[in-house]
C-alpha cells in the first residue's frame, strides 16, 4: 500500500471499499460474543493467557514451526533447533506486545525495532534496525520480490505518520494494513512474519477492539492456512481496491476465528465449573 498519496487518510478510504464494512461488522459481532460470555466476567485473565499461547503457536506455524499446542505448552527450552527458536520468538513477541501499546501510538518505528530485537534475541548489528541495500532477508516462506532499502524506509515512514496522526478507520482496517505492509516490505533481516503479526495484535488491542487480547488473529491465520494467507498477501501487494479488500477480509476472518477459539475456551471452562 502506498501511504504517501494525496488522500489525507487512506486508511479511512480503505474502510469504504466494497465488502470491507461487512467484514468489520462481522468481526465486531464475533468479538462481542467473546466479551459477552459469562466466563469473561470472572476469568478473563485465564482467557487472555490461553489466547496468548494459542496465538503464539499460530504465528509460529505460519513461520514454519507448526507444533501441537500441547507441545508448545509443555516445552521450556526453545533454544534448540530452528523450529524451537521460531516458537520461542513467537512466545516472546506475544508477551511483549501488550507492553508496547503506549509507545506504539507515539513511535511505531521504535516499537517495530523492539519487536525485532525480542524476536531475534541476538546482538548482531542487523538486529532492531531496518535492513540496508544488499542485506539478505531470511523469510523463506514469503517469495514476493523484495523492496529495496529506500522503498522500505519511505513506506515505513509513511506508515508511522499514519499511525501517529490517528485515523477514523475501523481497527480491522488499520491492523490489516500494518500487517500487510510489514509482510510485504520485510524490513528486517529476519522474523518479519512474526513481527508483522505481533504488530497486528498491538493494533487490535490498542484500538479498543480487543483490549483484553482474547481474539488472537494468529490462530485464525494459521487455521485458514499458509497458502491462502500468502495468496491474500499477493492481493494486498497488487494494490488494487479489490486486492486490498480481499486482504482486509482475510484478516477479518482470522480475527473471527481467533474469537471463536476463545469462545470455545470459555465454554470449556464453563463446563468444568458446572
Amino acid at each position: 500500500m502506498s501511504t504517501t498519496g494525496a488522500t489525507s487518510d487512506p486508511l479511512t478510504a480503505l474502510g469504504s471499499l466494497p465488502g470491507v464494512a461487512e467484514s468489520v461488522e462481522s468481526v465486531r459481532k464475533a468479538v462481542d460474543r467473546v466479551y459477552g460470555h459469562r466466563i469473561m466476567r470472572r476469568r478473563s485473565n485465564e482467557i487472555t493467557s490461553e489466547a496468548a499461547l494459542r496465538g503464539a503457536r499460530g504465528s509460529a506455524a505460519l513461520s514454519g514451526a507448526d507444533w501441537a499446542l500441547e507441545e508448545v505448552r509443555r516445552r521450556t527450552d526453545f533454544s534448540g533447533d530452528d523450529e524451537a527458536r521460531v516458537v520461542g520468538a513467537a512466545l516472546r513477541l506475544t508477551a511483549e506486545a501488550g507492553q508496547l501499546l503506549s509507545i506504539w501510538r507515539q513511535s511505531p518505528l521504535r516499537v517495530l525495532a523492539r519487536l525485532h530485537m525480542v524476536a531475534a534475541a541476538g546482538t548482531g548489528d542487523e538486529v532492531g534496525r531496518p535492513r540496508g541495500n544488499g542485506e539478505p532477508v531470511d523469510e523463506p516462506l514469503v517469495e514476493l520480490a523484495l523492496p529495496d532499502a529506500d522503498e522500505v524506509s519511505g513506506r515505513l515512514e509513511g506508515l508511522s505518520r499514519l499511525i501517529i496522526a490517528g485515523s477514523s478507520a475501523p481497527a480491522l482496517v488499520t491492523a490489516a494494513v500494518v500487517h500487510g505492509e510489514l509482510l510485504a516490505l520485510r524490513p528486517f533481516a529476519s522474523h518479519n512474519g512474526l513481527v508483522a503479526r505481533a504488530a497486528e495484535r498491538i493494533v487490535l488491542i490498542g484500538s479498543g477492539l480487543d483490549p483484553k487480547s482474547v481474539c488472537p488473529a494468529e490462530v485464525g491465520h494459521a487455521e485458514l492456512g499458509r497458502a491462502p494467507y500468502l495468496a491474500a498477501l499477493d492481493s494486498y501487494v497488487a494494490g488494487t481496491p479489490e486486492g486490498m479488500a480481499a486482504w482486509i477480509a482475510h484478516c477479518g476472518r482470522a480475527v473471527e476465528l481467533g474469537a471463536r477459539e476463545s469462545t470455545a475456551v470459555c465454554e470449556a471452562l464453563q463446563r468444568g465449573a458446572a
